[in-house]
């Protein structure tokens, strides 16, 4: 999706994953826009398939925050209004969100979302020719606070990034 289609409402979100398997969020931070505004900010944890760690050193999280949380097909009737009247899905790197996001449908027996995903380290390149474009470089570009591995605090920080590309 080009810097040119990011007009429209939006959701901008952030998983964590517990382990290399796609399949494995164990947190999603979820931001909607609506007209430039920040309308909801929403964060769960999620119980992953399996009890296995590999990232906590990056996010923090252990099977002992996540044991007693829903499963992505438990949550997924609260998560998915979310979702609903938005014309895009914003990520920092959107391909692998995009890619947690089907895994977990697939496993839960769930159709993917149909909406299109705008990739802010894309969006940071063609607006401002930002590199590098990991998601600390353009939050501190832009002057945007950022709790790096937090899922809330990155989806917001995408939220702003696809806010201030739209403002320029």
């Amino acid at each position: 999706m080009s810097t040119k289609a990011t007009s429209g409402n939006f959701v901008a979100i952030d998983f964590e994953t517990a382990d290399y398997q796609r399949d494995s969020a164990c947190a999603i931070g979820v931001i909607r826009v609506e007209d430039d505004q920040i309308v909801d900010r929403s964060h769960f944890l999620i119980r992953p398939p399996r009890q296995k760690f590999q990232f906590t050193h990056i996010h923090g999280i252990t099977w002992s925050d996540v044991k007693h949380h829903p499963t992505f097909a438990e949550l997924w009737p609260n998560l998915q209004p979310k979702f609903a009247g938005s014309d895009f899905v914003a990520a920092h790197n959107a391909n692998f969100d995009r890619s947690v996001l089907n895994a977990c449908c697939q496993i839960a027996e769930l159709d993917p979302l149909p909406l299109p995903f705008l990739c802010t380290v894309q969006l940071a390149r063609e607006v401002w020719n930002i590199r590098p474009t990991k998601l600390p470089n353009v939050c501190d570009f832009l002057d945007i606070p950022l709790q790096h591995h937090q899922a809330l605090s990155d989806a917001e920080a995408c939220a702003k990034i696809v806010i201030a590309a739209r403002q320029q």
